[in-house]
């Protein structure tokens, strides 16, 4: 399996956004007998908090065109 790319990052940070909405607007209903329960806010935004900084991982790893600088410094006590 490949790297994630940057589109479907910010698809899964969509969907996660998405969730929160749809639980923060009713966390559980009941219709007759049926009961419906959402997923735990906490762990929707814990998702989300991971996606976010994957996002920006991917989006400076962009900026840089993929390149990475490694710097290499040589401390000298002249």
């Amino acid at each position: 399996m490949g790297a994630i790319t940057l589109e479907q990052a910010r698809a899964h940070l969509n969907l996660w956004l998405e969730a929160e909405m749809a639980v923060a607007t009713g966390q559980a209903y009941t219709i007759g007998s049926r009961s419906l329960t959402r997923a735990n806010l906490f762990q929707i935004r814990e998702e989300i908090k991971m996606w976010e900084q994957k996002v920006e991982g991917l989006e400076a790893i962009e900026l840089r065109k993929g390149k990475r600088r490694v710097m290499r410094v040589v401390p000298r006590d002249l």
